[in-house]
Formats: C-alpha cells, sequence, structure tokens
C-alpha cells in the first residue's frame, strides 16, 4: 500500500470579511500569500492532498467551495479563518456537508509585544471568528473539532495529524468492501451481524463469496504462476525439511485463488471459515500463508467467518499500519501477559526481523483437506503496541476497545506450528482482562505497533462510536 493512499486528502476552506474588500483591500490577497507560502507547505506534510483556490466571504462561495470538497471525495475539512468572518455565511454549507470539520484557530503572529500595532491587529483576527462558527456550530447539531496551534509549536500539526488520520480512516471504512468466504463459525455470537446493520451504520458492505469459484481459480492456476510463487516461498521464508513441491505448489494455488477473487471483487478485506472448507471433498489445502502475506498489504482479515473483525483489522491497519488480526489464547500469569495465536494467520510486515519465518506444515490437520495445511510460523517484532477491537456494544451501538500494550521478546517456538505472540499489560494482567471482558472486548482483535489511542479515539468520536480503553 503506498504511502499517499494512506495519506488524507483534506480541504482548506480560508474565510475572510467581505467589509474588508471595500476597507482594506490589501487585506486577503496577502492573508491568502501567507497561506500559500507556510500554512499549506506545512499541512502537505501531513496530508498527500491539499486542496485551496482562494479565500472565500460571500456564502454563495463558500456554497461552492464546499461542494467540491464533496464531488472530489475529499477526507475532511479544515477551516482557517483569515481575518473575522460572521459565522451565518458558512453555517450552511457545513451543515449541508458529511466531511468531517476541523477549526483551526491559527495566526501568522507568534507574540503581542511592544510592536504591536493597528496593522498587526487587522492581518491576525480571525480568533473571535472561529469562536462565532463554533458557537453556531454547536448550536446547530454540527460536529466539529477544534484545535489551537502557531506554525512554530514543536507539536504544531500532531492534533491536526490525527484528526486527518482518523477522517481518512473513517472515510474508507464508509467504503469498506467485505467478503465471507463460506459461513461464520456455529454459535459464536461476538461477531454475530446485522449486514444491514452494518452498512446502514459503518456503511461496510459485506459480499457472500462461493468455494466453488475459489476451488475453480484455483485449478486454473497456471503452473508458470505456481512455480514462481512457490520458488518464492523457498526464497523468502525457511522452509521446513518435509514440506515438499507439491506442499508448495498446493499453497500457491490457494493464494493466486484467494489474491484474485480480492483484486476482482475489489475486497477491502475479508474472512473464511475452515469448517466450510473441510466440507467441501475439492479442497486441497487452507488458505493462512495467502492471508498472512496480503494483511501485509492492507487486506483486512478475521478468521471463522467474522466480518466485523476483518474490518476492525482494516480499520486499525489504515490508522497505523501494519496490523495484524490475533486472539487471546492463553493467560501468562507469571509474566503478567498474554499469548497471542490463531490457526495460522498473522500479518507477516509484523514479525520480528532478525530471523526467517518458517513455512511449516501443521502436523494435525485443523479440517479435512487433501492436502497438507501449510502455515508461516512467525511473532511479532518486540517494542510498544496497541490491541484493538472493534465490537458491537448495547443498544447496538459501536465501539472500539483498545489498551496500550507491550510486544515481547518472546517465539516463535520451535514446537508451535502457527504464529504467536506473547504480549504484557501495563498493569496487573487479571484486572486487565476482567476490564477487556466488561467493555464487551469480543475473542477477536487486532494489534499493530506504537500507541494508536489517539487515532481510535478520535475515529471514535467521528463514527459516533463509544470509545473503550482498557
Amino acid at each position: 500500500m503506498g504511502e499517499n493512499l494512506l495519506k488524507p486528502r483534506i480541504g482548506v476552506l480560508a474565510l475572510t470579511l467581505e467589509l474588508y474588500e471595500q476597507l482594506a483591500p490589501s487585506l486577503r490577497p496577502r492573508r491568502e500569500q501567507w497561506l500559500r507560502e507556510e500554512v499549506l507547505p506545512a499541512l502537505a506534510t501531513i496530508a498527500a492532498d491539499v486542496r485551496f483556490s482562494e479565500a472565500d466571504f460571500r456564502r454563495e462561495d463558500i456554497d461552492a467551495t464546499v461542494a467540491r470538497f464533496d464531488a472530489d471525495e475529499c477526507d475532511a475539512i479544515v477551516v482557517i479563518c483569515l481575518s473575522y468572518s460572521p459565522s451565518q455565511i458558512a453555517l450552511p454549507a457545513l451543515k449541508r456537508t458529511r466531511l468531517p470539520i476541523v477549526l483551526w484557530n491559527v495566526q501568522e503572529l507568534l507574540a503581542v509585544d511592544e510592536s504591536y500595532d493597528g496593522e498587526r491587529l487587522t492581518h491576525n483576527h480571525g480568533v473571535h471568528g472561529t469562536q462565532d462558527l463554533a458557537n453556531v456550530l454547536l448550536r446547530a447539531g454540527v460536529p466539529f473539532h477544534y484545535v489551537t496551534s502557531h506554525l512554530s509549536d514543536p507539536n504544531a500539526l500532531a492534533e491536526l495529524e490525527t484528526f486527518f488520520t482518523a477522517s481518512a480512516a473513517v472515510a474508507g471504512l464508509r467504503r469498506c468492501r467485505l467478503g465471507l468466504l463460506g459461513y461464520p463459525f456455529p454459535d459464536m455470537g461476538d461477531f454475530a451481524v446485522d449486514t444491514t446493520h452494518l452498512i446502514a451504520t459503518l456503511g461496510c458492505s459485506c459480499e457472500t463469496l462461493s468455494l466453488e469459484e475459489y476451488h475453480q481459480r484455483a485449478e486454473a492456476a497456471s503452473p508458470a504462476d505456481v512455480k514462481r510463487l512457490a520458488d518464492e516461498y523457498r526464497n523468502a521464508y525457511d522452509v521446513a525439511k518435509d514440506v515438499t513441491e507439491d506442499d508448495l505448489a498446493l499453497t500457491a494455488r490457494a493464494e493466486i485463488s484467494l489474491r484474485s477473487i480480492v483484486t476482482e471483487r475489489r475486497l477491502d478485506g475479508l474472512s473464511f471459515q475452515f469448517l466450510a472448507f473441510g466440507q467441501d471433498e475439492r479442497t486441497e489445502t487452507l488458505p493462512f500463508v495467502a492471508i498472512s502475506r496480503m494483511m501485509s498489504e492492507g487486506v483486512g482479515f478475521a478468521g471463522e467467518g467474522d466480518v466485523v473483525g476483518a474490518a476492525g483489522t482494516w480499520f486499525l491497519n489504515r490508522l497505523c499500519p501494519p496490523a495484524s488480526f490475533s486472539e487471546i489464547f492463553t493467560i501468562d500469569f507469571a509474566g503478567n501477559g498474554v499469548l497471542l495465536s490463531h490457526m495460522g494467520e498473522a500479518n507477516v510486515a509484523m514479525a520480528r526481523k532478525d530471523r526467517k519465518m518458517r513455512l511449516v506444515a501443521r502436523p494435525t490437520p485443523i479440517t479435512r483437506t487433501r492436502g497438507r495445511q501449510l502455515s508461516l510460523v512467525n511473532a511479532f517484532e518486540p517494542g510498544p503496541a496497541t490491541l484493538c477491537a472493534l465490537a458491537l456494544g448495547p443498544g447496538h451501538r459501536w465501539r472500539l476497545v483498545a489498551s496500550q500494550v507491550d510486544i515481547q521478546d518472546f517465539g516463535p517456538l520451535p514446537t508451535l506450528p502457527t504464529p504467536h505472540s506473547k504480549i504484557t499489560t501495563r498493569d496487573d494482567v487479571r484486572q486487565w482482562l476482567t476490564r477487556y471482558a466488561l467493555a464487551g472486548g469480543p475473542h477477536h482483535n487486532a494489534i499493530c505497533f506504537g500507541d494508536a489511542r489517539p487515532q481510535l479515539r478520535m475515529a471514535a468520536s467521528l463514527l459516533d462510536a463509544d470509545y473503550c480503553e482498557v
């Protein structure tokens, strides 16, 4: 996934006062010059695309500018008062748009000192325009965020960057296309979802995928493509001695099939159910290696038919890449942590860098297949991380359950044929697990490097979802 695809697109709505067109005709051109020479280049460091044409001071111009931002599918609007600007000329357009809005209370002048004069006053009095606008947006029920900073501040853009990143992720989630291969694991209730509710609230659509098509695509894979991918496995991974060329070929066919489905259906994430594969006698192997590699390219995933978890993994990856599907398997009381693992799926982009990943065959098949089931055994790179779960809470409200954790220097163990990592919590693991459960944290979750809590907190606000930190 390219860097620019991850960065947000923002529209800059710069406001001035029409009265100044007669009283101070040089004001707007000089404020626009400051905006173009200093503000826009600064914003370009945190956004892939910054849209600005000219400052607006009439309602019809503001309407047209905001309409362009909507048509261009910007991820957010940043409003800057280059001078005082009356709120009612901007309110109608900002009430109509569905784009997230941030009022940036910024000015050119850093200090009010003995040199302060009438000219400095005229060119640095946007603050009360932002206050006017904030008041009417609040009264009109229009959600917005408000940031005060000066360009010379050490972290002048940090809060804006968090807002823009969250806005872009939420916009992407509204368009997210998910696929379900098979069916949800019977009686697993924590990720059960009404797909109408899913698309009506988060905007995610869900498409049922055909096992028939999966098998046909695997069978139709060209020998040259299969050999190329099998050779890539040999070169990239520490392939166990008992893994045969037939094992690699079956695994390659599964990856070719899954990739082609995701590409042609334009899917952002998917889930598959191993029981469904096992009930089809044509199944040669399971696509564990495929999805572990595809997660490293931004594809969201969760196991066992969990499309909500797949959306959650995609969302965390969009906020703070890379991110991986995970599940808590065992409590480490002695080490104040838990072991993360699953059947054979983990983002290879998060694997520790000091060793090659092992490619092994599961000694015990998890379900019936014609051939053996290969898995990439990795442990995540040690360091600070964020565990997060997207879940439905009471009243069918969405919630993000998040926690800062630490990935330990542990594994991969030679005795385990699946990906696994150990994380520790910042306080007693007993209380941590209790709080996670009481917050409605499901048994499927996602993990990323670093501290993603600010982005998740902001994203929850933009989604009108609950944010639960444990």
